[in-house]
């Protein structure tokens, strides 16, 4: 008999109607009594050489309707999982291909070979890349260039390369090398002066150190302008930025004072500022005296306070003082913030999260608190990944 998909679950496998698991299925497909795929007009033939064994995407073969799905379903489980129903579900947002700013590629040498690319799924294994329609074409095109840089390499070779794009062209930094001697002191000069590289950082094991910022690489966040340190956080996606600000704009004006937890580099306290004064806490010390130093050459009113809110969160008395309060953790949640949240007197909550999971767990306990689920939008800036995001409003009266 057989047993249609229906959706693509959490791991990017196809579940059928019965319940089954099937790898490489998209709703629409149906999977025939023999254990044959049968493909539905969801299904795509992926448009990178490199699927599936590539580790940077795993659902090139779902069409954009199966992934809005997807990123939809990803984060409205969740909050099913906690009992929480949203006032409003909003459509999905997906970054469009070849958008992404920030990546991280590896090379090593096989043989007399030196392949550059991303790992395989589950795997150390590198698959030498030869196309990609992820990330931004800006990075693409330095596959290549690094690629014979470093087969220039003696001995064996095992690097890693971190990639992004900011206002001054690209900061590259390499983990994993060593110049030995003034002829690879001068290659890495010339490849970041020929590439017009805002950066080029090498790390020998005991952290990066530039060698080669003609003026200091910033990256542009509410109209200002932030130093970038070795490290810092940035949005996947310009696009997805934009689709998160936009939340957070939406949902914290009209507030005068608004609290910007796990600020990072000021992504969100930038762009509230003006209308609104806003503190910025962050725990990492380069992202905070980033912050910090660009609100005041700015003289936007954002306050930069260097705390660690999983440590030491914001007391409910300090919460009670804001009229807005906006957080963006990590993976991992913001459990001891968001009791202390609970515990205040706040009524609005704007939570932007990059792991639905953790996100749900801690929407729990903010509903337990009398905050209702206002508004869900989810937002799917790592196309053809299962790794999704979302922005959520929660309210109590």
């Amino acid at each position: 008999m057989s047993d249609p998909v229906t959706r693509i679950a959490a791991k990017g496998d196809g579940l059928t109607e019965g319940g089954q698991h099937v790898a490489g299925g998209v709703p629409g497909d149906v999977l025939a009594a023999d254990g044959t795929l049968v493909r539905g007009p969801h299904h795509v033939d992926p448009p990178c050489r490199h699927f599936p064994q590539c580790g940077g995407c795993q659902l090139q073969h779902a069409d954009d309707a199966a992934l809005a799905q997807f990123v939809s379903h990803r984060v409205s489980f969740a909050a099913e999982s906690q009992g929480l129903v949203p006032g409003t579900l909003a459509p999905p947002h997906l970054s469009p291909p070849r958008t992404r700013r920030r990546a991280t590629l590896h090379a090593a040498r096989l043989g007399k070979k030196l392949v550059i690319g991303f790992r395989e799924g589950g795997s150390h294994r590198i698959v030498d890349m030869t196309e990609c329609h992820i990330l931004h074409p800006r990075l693409f095109a330095l596959v290549d260039p690094l690629r014979k840089l470093l087969a220039s390499w003696g001995g064996k070779l095992a690097a890693d390369i971190q990639l992004t794009l900011v206002d001054t062209g690209i900061a590259a930094e390499i983990k994993g090398i060593s110049a030995e001697n003034l002829a690879q002191t001068e290659a890495l000069l010339d490849f970041a002066r020929e590439h017009s590289l805002a950066r080029l950082s090498v790390d020998e094991g005991f952290g990066p150190e530039p060698v080669w910022e003609p003026e200091p690489a910033t990256v542009t966040l509410g109209g200002t302008p932030v130093a970038f340190p070795h490290g810092a956080f940035l949005q996947p996606t310009a696009d997805g930025e934009a689709a998160l600000l936009s939340a957070a704009r939406e949902w914290c004006s009209g507030h005068g004072i608004v609290a910007d937890l796990f600020a990072g580099l000021g992504t969100f306290a930038f762009a509230l500022a003006g209308p609104a004064k806003v503190l910025a806490a962050e725990a990492d010390r380069g992202a905070h005296l980033a912050c910090q130093a660009a609100a005041r050459a700015s003289g936007k009113p954002v306050h930069a306070l260097h705390r660690d809110l999983f440590r030491d969160p914001l007391t409910a008395d300090e919460i009670s003082k804001f009229g807005c309060v906006l957080l963006d953790p990590p993976r991992a949640g913001a459990r001891n913030q968001v009791d202390a949240i609970a515990q205040s007197t706040a009524s609005r909550v704007a939570y932007i999260s990059c792991n639905p999971q953790s996100w749900a767990r801690d929407a729990r306990r903010l509903a337990d608190a009398g905050f209702r689920l206002a508004e869900l939008r989810p937002v799917g800036q790592f196309r053809w990944s299962t790794h999704v995001e979302l922005a959520s409003l929660f309210l109590r009266d």
